[in-house]
Formats: C-alpha cells, structure tokens, sequence
C-alpha cells in the first residue's frame, strides 16, 4: 500500500512540475504562426489558381485541344 500510495504522490508532483513548464509554449507560437502563413497562402492562391487555369485552357485551346473545365 505504501508503494502505491509513493507511486501517486510522486506522479502527482511530476504532472504539477510538467504544467508549470512552460517550454512547450514556444512550440505552440511556432505552429500558431505556421498556420497563419498557411491560410495566407492559401487565401492569395486562390485567385492566382484561377488565371493559372485560364492561361492553361488558352493554351490548350490554341494547340488544338479541349480545355478542362
């Protein structure tokens, strides 16, 4: 009984230890950060994405083919 009740205090301790660390914050700014650059990317390709497409047709178009849709 004394090595069980040993075994929770002692993770007890480690589990307030490990959520007053606070070196995983960084981390989390990091990927914050990386999915901000991600929707930004994704927001300015999406009309660039569409005069891509319509370059491609054109030059589908002019080479005798059929233009995607």
């Amino acid at each position: 009984m004394t090595r069980l009740y040993n075994m929770y205090f002692s993770t007890k301790c480690n589990l307030k230890e490990n959520l007053k660390n606070k070196r995983g914050q960084g981390m989390v700014e990091y990927v914050l950060i990386i999915a901000f650059i991600a929707i930004v990317v994704m927001v300015a390709l999406g009309p660039l994405g569409t005069q891509i497409k319509v370059k491609f047709n054109e030059i589908v178009t002019a080479l005798g083919g059929t233009p995607a849709q």
